[in-house]
């Protein structure tokens, strides 16, 4: 095969792929994902012009990143890494095309970190980014001699807040860093108001967001009945027709849904903490802020003889789009 035939890469893939073979080119799966989040946060930090090449979640055994799973099971396909659930290994079709895109990781940080491999190297995050820690589900055994650092990873958790209405958009946001957004603020159920639960976005299409959301203890509902269809949307030229969308969406579509509605309501009496979630990052050019709305003040969608509305939900009121 020649160089030009080589399968393109993001650069966060050619790090990846040097990373494991400059540590031999097979490493057991949590070894090789704990180095990798160390490499990333080494190489962030001595760059700060540079962006991070992996984010990461705090996951059951610490820091995890999920794009750089879909990664490797994208290099499994292209034969760079062998179909092996235990191991990351390169194949030597893998080490040519690491040699033909030439990404070098630091020396110093591979001669500090060859060796380190299990609990100790588990440890050592642990010990420096304990924030990564804190959903872990084995840091008292790993830690068990270290009072102290379990004492930081208590003190690094996100402070418990009220209940409370959330929105967020995950427009230019990896699902990391949603998921993140979502875990600092306490959230413990993500409400998904989209018509399609589809996207081109890694991580947001519904199976996905879904079991990423599992993973880090947040329940995953989706609510299609509460969307816009595309349809509706594809004339939108400016904020005027914008403005017109959102009166019709609340004045005719909204009023159509009192199950949706009350399904929201009734998981904020139960006081979960529900963000709402959908495409735009910005809540004023998305209608989940006309969801929000109406969980604060019910009569914004009730037309001409209908029923009495119900209450507003307390919680509702603490409103805070992420």
């Amino acid at each position: 095969m020649s160089a030009s035939q080589f399968p393109r890469l993001f650069t966060r893939e050619r790090h990846q792929l040097a990373l494991l073979n400059v540590l031999g080119g097979d490493v057991g799966n949590l070894d090789f994902q704990k180095l990798l989040f160390l490499y990333c946060q080494e190489i962030s930090y001595s760059n700060s012009s540079t962006s991070a090449i992996y984010q990461f979640v705090p996951y059951k055994y610490g820091a995890f990143s999920f794009t750089s799973y879909a990664d490797r099971r994208r290099s499994v396909e292209k034969s760079i890494l062998a179909d092996n659930d235990q191991r990351w290994i390169l194949t030597d079709f893998g080490r040519r095309i690491v040699s033909h895109y030439d990404v070098e990781p630091p020396p110093t940080f591979v001669h500090r970190h060859r060796n380190l491999r299990g609990d100790d190297l588990i440890a050592k995050t642990y010990r420096d980014f304990p924030y990564f820690a804190t959903r872990s589900a084995i840091a008292d055994r790993v830690l068990h001699n270290e009072p102290d650092t379990l004492r930081d990873i208590a003190n690094a958790r996100p402070e418990k807040r009220d209940p409370g209405l959330f929105t967020i958009g995950y427009e230019d946001r990896s699902l990391e860093s949603f998921l993140n957004e979502l875990i600092q603020a306490s959230v413990t159920l993500l409400c998904d108001v989209r018509r399609n639960a589809i996207s081109r976005k890694y991580g947001f299409s519904k199976t996905t967001l879904a079991r990423a959301c599992q993973g880090v203890g947040i329940r995953y509902e989706h609510l299609p009945e509460l969307g816009i269809a595309s349809s509706l949307r594809r004339n939108i030229k400016d904020e005027s027709d914008l403005a017109r969308l959102f009166h019709t969406y609340t004045s005719r579509s909204l009023p159509e849904q009192p199950d949706a509605l009350q399904r929201i309501r009734s998981w904020l009496d139960a006081g979960k903490s529900v963000a709402l979630t959908c495409y735009e990052r910005d809540p004023r050019h998305c209608h989940r802020h006309c969801v929000a709305n109406a969980l604060r003040d019910p009569s914004l969608v009730l037309q001409a003889g209908t029923a009495p509305s119900p209450p507003p939900v307390e919680t509702a009121s603490r409103l805070t789009h992420l």
